[in-house]
């Protein structure tokens, strides 16, 4: 995007980056005793043992990432289609994502821009089968980066790569300099279940990191929006991709470029059965057939965002070779599809970081917590956590968005409320009052993100019944609170961890204390009185006398729900996505030896 940097080679990042090929054609103050002020516990309090997310790499080894990935010329993703029948161009061609036209900007613009560089040498003598390139990436949440599957898929970003953000600037070719950035490791990846290397479908992914870093997130549309994918409208894409169709090099420093977005009438005109309707996005002026007079996402801006109104509405996914082509438009995922499966991504932490949601109990003879590993439809052995007497309420959360679970919980005896959390640069655990006297409250809820900020928050039901919002900050504080309705009593159940309805917004499901009928409540992304929508009667369930909600247990990015009966047996329910009745499948056992436990997180 923009002017050619000067220079060529593969020293000078002559990198075919990052776009899979195809074979043929165009392709108030805080009320009710909520504290924001650090107070310590009278009671002694566990220290549970946590498994760090990773040994970072060191700085050498990312520096030396970062170098491999400058020198390689290697495409991510490279597949084939089988066919195209893109009216604009019949002839055999690559298809490949890119930006060419645009302007510079700086990091302050596009705060959230990160840079995703891959190195594996093999671990050979040679280097000709090393792998080495470059996709673009946002900042979604501090430990999180959203990108494409075709980025991810089949590579090993852990063992080879390395994330460099907070900078406009692309590395030194030693990999040494990063300009005032940042570069971290990879923690643990996820792509699309459904993704498609052929057809380049649901090319959408996620990487989350060790650590958080400082830059600023962006956030990404929602399920429900149609205005910023209507023709004509106005989206701005980022990268640092090749500025030419005529060379390989690419821009030092970050280009963004304004493209129209196009009608699926019009993609489709263009590619023909290439372009799935509801999965995919195109946008941008008909190219010219050259440099001149295009503008264009090109190849090295594969992975980045296509951003309407602050919000990213698509991201970078395929194109036309050197991306001119007469009447070529750019392709992207288009992520309102996908927000009810990258979002639960974005709040996957758990006690074992692998994006299956764990299980914390507390035995109630021993007042032992324990914690049990999801292995996806059952539970691994039980872990020790300590002495949990003298409490009444656990709950798992991640109020600091570090990608390491916290654990809210309250003391029976005043009923103050205290957040526990893991210091990664300490490798201990640090422990805040967050509530006072919260003795009477009837529920207290911590589902993740309710007003559609991206930060989690804390829910709680006071002795009237009415259900409160206490808007999480990020960082174990809060705002003012905010009544969402009355009439909460009635139920002798509130959980919620994540979106059960696969639209990327948090819910809650509530079981009433007669009839057992569990209703649905839909979350809206928003604050007060509106929540939520009115709620859905989904089941009728009795039998049960313990119910959790964890999050994501079987790890297909469905919010999961447990329920126990008097005898001990605990099932699973594992979500659908669904709205309605059908909103869980059927329910598995988990164990049968759970009457044991008087506390669920």
């Amino acid at each position: 995007m923009g002017r050619t940097m000067p220079g060529g080679g593969r020293h000078r990042r002559r990198i075919r980056i990052a776009l899979p090929v195809a074979a043929a054609g165009v392709a108030a103050a805080v009320a009710a005793a909520l504290l924001t002020t650090s107070a310590g516990a009278a009671t002694a309090l566990p220290q549970p043992t946590v498994k760090p997310a990773t040994t970072s790499p060191s700085l050498a080894e990312l520096e030396k990432r970062v170098a491999g990935a400058m020198a390689g010329d290697d495409v991510a993703g490279r597949t084939n289609k089988a066919s195209l029948s893109a009216s604009t161009d019949t002839s055999p061609s690559a298809i490949d994502p890119k930006i060419i036209g645009g302007s510079e900007t700086t990091i302050t613009s596009a705060p959230w821009m990160a840079q995703l560089h891959y190195y594996d040498d093999r671990g050979t003598s040679t280097t000709s089968d090393d792998i080495g390139f470059f996709c673009g990436g946002a900042v979604v949440a501090p430990t999180k980066i959203l990108t494409a599957s075709h980025c991810v898929k089949g590579y090993d970003w852990h063992a080879n790569g390395a994330i460099v953000t907070g900078t406009s600037q692309l590395p030194s070719a030693d990999g040494t300099d990063v300009h005032g950035g940042t570069v971290t490791g990879v923690w643990r990846q996820w792509n699309h279940p459904s993704y498609n290397a052929t057809t380049i479908d649901n090319d959408i992914a996620v990487l989350t990191l060790p650590v958080p870093v400082k830059a600023t997130p962006i956030r990404m549309t929602t399920s429900g929006d149609t205005t910023s994918y209507q023709a004509g409208t106005s989206a701005k894409v980022y990268g640092w991709g090749r500025t030419s169709s005529t060379s390989d090099d690419i821009s030092e420093t970050l280009k963004t470029a304004t493209l129209p977005v196009q009608s699926d009438t019009t993609c489709a005109g263009a590619y023909g059965s290439d372009f799935i309707k509801g999965h995919m996005v195109c946008a941008g002026q008909p190219a010219t057939g050259s440099d001149t007079g295009t503008t264009t996402a090109c190849n090295g801006d594969s992975g980045g965002p296509l951003v309407v109104n602050n919000r990213i509405v698509g991201v970078v996914s395929w194109g036309v070779t050197d991306c001119v082509a007469k009447g070529a438009y750019s392709v992207f995922s288009k992520v309102s599809a996908y927000a009810g499966a990258a979002y639960p991504r974005l709040d996957d932490t758990n006690i074992s970081g692998d994006h299956k949601a764990d299980l914390w109990v507390r035995n109630a003879s021993t007042k032992t917590g324990y914690s049990k590993d999801s292995k996806g439809t059952s539970f691994a052995a039980r872990e020790s956590w300590g002495n949990w007497n003298g409490f009444n309420t656990v709950l798992q959360t991640d109020f600091d968005r570090d990608g390491y679970q916290d654990l809210v919980y309250r003391r029976s005896s005043d009923g103050d409320v205290f957040w526990t959390h893991y210091v990664i640069s300490t490798g201990t655990w640090s422990t805040k009052q967050i509530a006072d006297n919260w003795k009477t409250r009837t529920r207290i809820i911590t589902p993740g993100d309710v007003t559609g900020d991206y930060l989690p928050d804390l829910l709680s039901v006071d002795s009237a019944g009415v259900l409160w919002i206490y808007p999480g900050k990020g960082n174990g504080t809060f705002s003012p609170r905010v009544k969402v309705s009355s009439g909460w009593n009635q139920y002798n159940s509130v959980r919620g961890h994540g979106d059960f309805t696969g639209d990327g917004k948090t819910d809650l499901i509530a079981r009433s204390a007669s009839g057992s009928y569990m209703y649905l409540y839909k979350g809206t992304g928003k604050a007060g009185s509106g929540a939520f929508s009115a709620r859905v009667k989904v089941r009728t369930w009795s039998g049960y006398n313990a119910f959790d909600a964890t999050g994501d247990i079987t790890g297909d990015g469905k919010a999961d729900f447990l329920a126990r009966t008097p005898g001990g047996t605990l099932y699973l329910y594992p979500g659908t996505g669904k709205a309605t009745s059908e909103i869980f499948a059927t329910r598995i056992s988990v164990g049968t030896d759970f009457k044991q436990y008087d506390i669920f997180g």
